[in-house]
């Protein structure tokens, strides 16, 4: 089996090659040891509170009870999340999870299109906002199957004076929180207080149940759910904590949580694989403030930090970081976009501990590859498939590559996905017969197994870890009246690895790149963004009339 997987030969002592994914039956079974273990220690903390194990167990527990004894929602269910992270975040996951419900992971940035899409795609039954973003719900609900709105303010669980006084600022002083009125919406604070009028009952949850609709671009530019399921979860962290387990002290981590729970990396890495450890996670609610960033880093050394390359690069780069006290910090995992050397180098001379990359996807829950923890120094590769992950090259044609040979990297393994929610298509197309996910990353293994990503075969672009797909964008800005043909690509950009440009075919005359900036802004998240805006006569196109995006990267080369 070695001659097939040399990276066994690659791992770190103590590392198994194989995982146990039926160890646990389900996250909640996971959360439930941690509880047992861990009860008095604390979970999770933001701006200043923060709750225990126990805490997260009886305030999860309450909001499970209410979606089932008060929404009657049934197994299976789908209830969407659209929050920063805060504390409201870790207990209504859980809670969720605990009733046999579906979390369906939604960016708070979302524009009205872009959440009506994935509300009415996933059929949400319930959701629950920030205040913030109350807005943007209340004008897509008549378009959904949503029956309950669930809202809470950033201070609702900080307590008193912290809280009101947070919910104040935000919404007088920052002017961050735009009025909406939503008709029977409940206050989560309320939703507690009714869920503990019941009993929780014991839900039968199975390891093929989907635990999270994880929504992700396609080529299409259609945003799909991943269907990942409660084992998929499962045994990611259990590869995961099998890979960092060997440096790790269950009981005494402590965290960083920068990056968004509602994406996949920070949710298993962070959310799942420390919560097993016993550990305490910071969430940080808007890691873009970098001085408020650094200043909460300051606060207590902490053991631990995940996050993509454009983060690192802004902490280096923010006065005050340097005088940080690094003395326990033993683990920096880069994930959700390429690390860049010289921020990893930099990473390394400033706090002292290599910054360690790996590689995921949301299809694979989402680790798949993971540099070894021991490692000196970065080394510009993904690292090693985790245990129970095979991963190979194929050639166009489906054939597995050789050493060294470049082509599309495959995964398989107990994390892969079940597929997308509804696309049995797009499944197809994305799992092969024999089980391997086709990843769309060219890639390379060397003759010790390690992988390292060569190119994109999608045109997607990558910007500080969100995927954008050109499609997505090109039919946005394509509404104009003033647009005849558009094509959108990425450029390299120094914060943030990549950054939309459109080329653009004018049909009107009078077209200005600021009106193209107005109008995306209107219909699309921020790092879906054009940044440039570039005007040509003609667009490079195959015979069959097909846009050569890849022409047109070059041309900017």
């Amino acid at each position: 089996m070695s001659e097939q997987r040399p990276w066994l030969a690659s791992y770190p002592a103590g590392i198994p090659a194989e995982i146990d994914p039926g160890q646990y039956s389900s996250v909640p079974a996971v959360l439930e040891e941690a509880i047992a273990h861990y009860r008095d220690r604390p979970a999770f903390s933001n701006m200043g509170r923060t709750i225990t194990y126990g805490e997260l167990d009886a305030l999860s527990r309450d909001f499970a009870a209410y979606l089932l004894g008060e929404l009657k929602l049934k197994k299976g269910d789908r209830v969407a999340i659209m929050m920063p992270n805060c504390l409201q975040y870790p207990i209504a996951t859980f809670g969720v999870l605990r009733a046999g419900l579906t979390v369906v992971n939604t960016n708070p940035m979302y524009t009205a299109r872009e959440l009506r899409h994935q509300l009415v795609d996933s059929g949400a039954a319930a959701i629950l906002v920030m205040d913030n973003f109350g807005k943007t719900v209340q004008d897509v609900l008549p378009d959904t199957e949503v029956k309950q709105v669930i809202t809470t303010g950033l201070g609702d669980l900080l307590g008193f004076p912290k809280g009101p006084i947070v919910n104040f600022v935000l919404k007088y002083v920052k002017k961050m929180v735009p009025d909406y009125t939503i008709h029977g919406a409940v206050r989560f604070r309320d939703t507690l207080a009714l869920g503990r009028k019941h009993q929780l009952p014991d839900v039968a949850i199975g390891p093929d149940d989907i635990a999270f609709l994880q929504y992700t671009g396609g080529t299409t530019g259609v945003a799909k759910g991943a269907m990942l399921t409660h084992r998929n979860l499962v045994a990611n962290m259990q590869q995961a904590s099998a890979w960092v387990g060997t440096n790790v002290k269950p009981g005494q981590e402590t965290i960083i949580t920068a990056l968004p729970l509602y994406h996949i990396f920070a949710l298993t890495a962070n959310g799942l694989v420390f919560m097993k450890f016993g550990a305490k996670n910071i969430l940080i609610t808007n890691p873009r403030d970098m001085p408020g960033f650094v200043k909460e880093l300051k606060r207590e050394p902490f053991t631990a930090i995940t996050g993509v390359n454009t983060l690192f690069n802004g902490l280096l780069n923010t006065p005050g970081f340097d005088e940080i006290d690094f003395s326990r910090l033993h683990l920096t995992l880069g994930g959700g976009m390429a690390v860049q050397r010289a921020v990893a180098e930099r990473w390394k001379q400033v706090t002292g501990n290599t910054l360690v990359e790996a590689y995921g996807l949301t299809e694979t829950s989402p680790a798949a590859c993971i540099n070894p923890m021991t490692l000196p120094e970065y080394n510009g590769s993904i690292g090693l498939p985790v245990p129970s992950t095979e991963a190979c090259i194929k050639d166009e044609d489906g054939r597995q590559l050789p050493v060294g040979e470049v082509g599309e990297l495959c995964i398989r393994g107990p994390q892969v996905m079940k597929g997308y929610w509804q696309r049995p298509e797009d499944t197809a197309e994305a799992i092969d017969a024999d089980g391997w996910l086709h990843t769309g990353d060219m890639a390379r293994m060397d003759e010790k197994g390690f992988f390292y990503i060569v190119d994109r075969k999608k045109d997607m672009i990558l910007v500080s870890g969100f995927n954008v797909y050109p499609n997505e964008v090109e039919d946005v800005i394509a509404m104009m009246p003033g647009v005849l043909e558009v094509a959108a690509i990425g450029v390299p950009d120094e914060k943030s690895g990549e950054a939309v440009k459109v080329v653009i075919v004018k049909k009107d005359s009078a077209l200005t790149a600021d009106q193209v900036k107005a109008h995306a802004r209107e219909h699309l998240t921020g790092y879906k963004h054009p940044r440039i805006v570039e005007f040509r006569k003609e667009l490079p196109k195959t015979n069959v009339g097909k846009i050569l995006r890849r022409e047109l990267r070059d041309d900017g080369e």
